[in-house]
């Protein structure tokens, strides 16, 4: 495959780290949240793998839209990424929330199976975290 687009963050990890890209638009803290004996008030690893993931399955299906020759309305995904944790092992689980205006119900749902597909997050993640795809009724 060829390399179309790379992006380089640098992070200074421990419990009050710092992350920043290589073009200075992404630049910010980031801590453990309290739930996890952290101090909070900054953004943390899960929030930043949710907004990547979110973003990058709305775009996709936007592609899956135009693949199927379907009109569309605003697309939102609420991406939830949770720590588990079992026998001294840490895990992630996730619960994608998917609301696509403008069709109806069977629609929305043969569309976000296409997006699974197109969805590089959604690949990279297939069988390595448990995932619930949820579509939003209209």
């Amino acid at each position: 495959m060829e390399k179309i687009y790379e992006a380089e963050v640098t992070t200074l990890a421990g419990r009050n780290g710092h992350a920043k890209s290589s073009d200075g638009l992404l630049d910010l803290d980031i801590r453990f949240p309290k739930e996890m004996g952290g101090a909070g008030g900054a953004t943390n690893p899960e929030q930043l793998f949710a907004a990547a993931w979110s973003a990058c399955f709305g775009t996709s299906l936007t592609i899956a839209a135009g693949i199927e020759k379907v009109k569309i309305g605003d697309v939102t995904v609420t991406a939830k990424i949770g720590v588990l944790h079992s026998d001294g092992n840490y895990d992630l689980g996730a619960h994608l929330l998917i609301k696509i205006n403008d069709v109806d119900y069977d629609t929305a749902k043969k569309l976000v199976e296409a997006t699974k597909s197109i969805c590089s997050y959604s690949k990279a993640t297939k069988g390595n975290i448990n995932t619930i795809y949820e579509v939003a009724p209209n």
